[in-house]
């Protein structure tokens, strides 16, 4: 036999709910606890109340544990034995146990027939545990907690924070207008953290860009005010209203708060997000018509081809001018250059690589690293210098005496003048059948050993010396297969060279940083293996870019917002980026001609 237990309860317009548990067991309990087989919640039954078992003739036991009793058909009792076939009801506290069989079954029915008893008085089950009796009432309550309220978060924080007006830097320990803050300071902000009056310096008024400005001198406008406000989308309805409510409450528009928002948590200050930028540049020219900014809404495809800053001409001043890579621009500066004969695997250049390895640490053939070094940052690099750079491979030796080799000066016409004339003055070098003039590294191509960057023409005489000088400068000669050489007229030994320019940044609107590309070859964005002169701008296109980068919201391998490679507060230095790392020096935009130094 087994136990059929119905849970009966009622709603309130009398609706009976029966909920059904099966026992295949011999025995169960009656009792208010949980893991009783019949559950009754009322105080008057013991957690462990009474045991029912079923015999084996049949009948029913019921036997009290706990020693509270129990009513059987009326009568107290602390045990009784009953048979299930004629039906017997069980009382405990506010609870009515009736039992019967279905079959093989004994059936008992629980149901609640009067309020919840607590054995002393009967009381709503609501009001068992209520702590009303000893406590004050609501409105009591209410009010006092409303007082202390308003004296612990609005009394005492303003008291605190005039009694520190003035204060340069507060103490290290609690302050109560600290209940205000929202969240901890930014990185960028975290040593303001005790002295909250630099940049709220009235109370209850908003913080305004006077406060920014005292620390943030070099900072200024992203472009003219009245500009910024004409290029502004027109507003949505909830920011209109949101414009309103901030008017009321003298919130200027365009504050510096508005998009540098602090006490937002530890650590740096999210990027500026791609809306704010697309608001204004995705569709510009329709507010403002004179623009010659073109529309940029998204990286993927709302986004205009590169331009960048090339030199143009180098007669008189050094002209620059952006144009874009779509024109397929070339630059003037002054310097001749085949990348592909340097890079290639086979030719001569790459077999005086592989002579020269060990000693400068080459391939077996030239790499872009081998002659471009990147700033300390590794942000950009180095303009190529001639003697750090060329000379490991070009030098401009005349003269070999022991281990000391004579060179003439890079750069300085008139000292290569003066120094030719002076050597062929004191005799010229000797020069025996079985010694050339010099030994070691020469130029590859169409030279002689003797005569890389330097000439021997016969009888000791000023002849040689004009000789040589011509032949330094003219076509085949040390200057002129790398620089853009002007001949002096007849009679006047003064050369000219054009000087060489370089420019240290082409990207004049935007960033780029070759430390974060590290991991990807020079020929993945620069096609200088295909590049026969200088003048070649070996620049990668938007498309390029694209194979990596997408919009904000793109499924690109990096989806990049604006603020990545633009800045909202563009100066003649690097823009902010989310990866700029603080430590590092802000580099400044020019051109780097022959000093060889890194910007910053």
């Amino acid at each position: 036999m087994s136990f059929l237990v119905r849970q009966i309860s009622r709603t309130s317009d009398g609706r009976e709910i029966v909920r059904a548990y099966p026992f295949d067991a011999r025995e169960i309990f009656v009792g208010r606890e949980a893991a009783c087989q019949i559950h009754l919640a009322d105080l008057a039954v013991e957690l462990r109340h009474a045991k029912l078992t079923l015999l084996d003739n049949g009948r029913l036991e019921v036997v009290s544990v706990g020693g509270l009793g129990f009513d059987i058909d009326g009568a107290k009792s602390l045990q009784a034995v009953v048979d299930p076939a004629a039906g017997a009801e069980l009382r405990f506290g506010s609870h009515l146990l009736t039992v019967s069989t279905d079959g093989p079954v004994v059936v008992v029915a629980a149901e609640r027939v009067e309020a919840v008893s607590d054995a002393i008085q009967d009381k709503d089950e609501t009001g068992l545990f209520t702590l009303k009796g000893i406590l004050p009432g609501r409105r009591v309550t209410a009010w006092a907690l409303s007082l202390i309220i308003l004296l612990a978060l609005l009394i005492w924080p303003i008291q605190t924070y005039y009694h520190y007006q003035g204060v340069k830097k507060r103490p290290d320990s609690f302050h109560a207008d600290s209940l205000w803050s929202s969240g901890s300071l930014s990185s960028a902000h975290a040593g303001l953290k005790m002295d909250c009056q630099s940049c709220h310096t009235e109370a209850f008024v908003a913080v305004r860009d006077t406060s920014c400005v005292a620390c943030h001198k070099s900072v200024h406008d992203h472009a003219d005010p009245k500009r910024l406000l004409l290029a502004r989308a027109p507003l949505a309805w909830d920011a209109k209203l949101s414009r309103t409510v901030a008017d009321q409450f003298n919130r200027p528009e365009g504050r510096c708060v508005e998009c540098h928002t602090e006490h937002e948590g530890a650590g740096a200050m999210p990027p500026t997000p791609q809306k704010f930028c697309s608001s204004c540049h995705g569709d510009l020219d329709t507010r403002l018509t004179d623009t010659k900014i073109a529309n940029a809404g998204d990286f993927s495809n709302a986004h205009p081809q590169f331009k960048p800053m090339i030199i143009t001409s180098l007669d008189g001043p050094v002209k620059k001018e952006r144009i874009s890579l779509d024109m397929k621009p070339k630059e003037d500066g002054g310097l001749k250059f085949p990348h592909n004969v340097h890079l290639s695997r086979t030719n001569g250049v790459a077999r005086m690589a592989g002579r020269l390895g060990g000693q400068f640490g080459f391939g077996q053939a030239l790499q872009c690293k081998d002659c471009h070094t990147k700033t300390a940052d590794g942000v950009r690099f180095l303009p190529v210098d001639m003697e750090r750079n060329c000379s490991m491979c070009h030098s401009l030796g005349i003269e070999r005496i022991g281990d000391t080799v004579r060179t003439l000066r890079h750069g300085d016409p008139k000292m290569v003048v003066a120094d030719l004339r002076a050597f062929y003055r004191s005799g010229g070098p000797y020069v025996s059948r079985a010694q050339p003039i010099m030994q070691g590294r020469r130029r590859p191509g169409n030279y002689a050993q003797s005569r890389p960057y330097f000439a021997y023409f016969g009888s000791i005489n000023y002849a040689r010396a004009d000789a040589a000088i011509r032949s330094v400068f003219s076509k085949g000669g040390a200057c002129y297969d790398c620089h853009t050489v002007f001949t002096p007229p007849a009679g006047s030994d003064n050369w000219q060279v054009q000087k060489v320019h370089q420019s240290a940044r082409y990207m004049m609107k935007g960033w780029f940083d070759h430390g974060a590309h590290k991991t990807e070859s020079c020929s993945s964005c620069h096609a200088a293996k295909q590049s026969g002169t200088a003048a070649d701008l070996l620049l990668p296109g938007i498309k390029t870019c694209r194979n990596c980068h997408g919009g904000e919201a793109s499924k690109a391998d990096i989806p990049s917002s604006c603020a990545m490679c633009h800045s909202y507060h563009a100066d003649d230095g690097a823009p902010w980026v989310p990866k700029f790392d603080p430590t590092r020096k802000r580099e400044r935009m020019s051109d780097i001609s022959r000093t060889g130094k890194a910007p910053g």
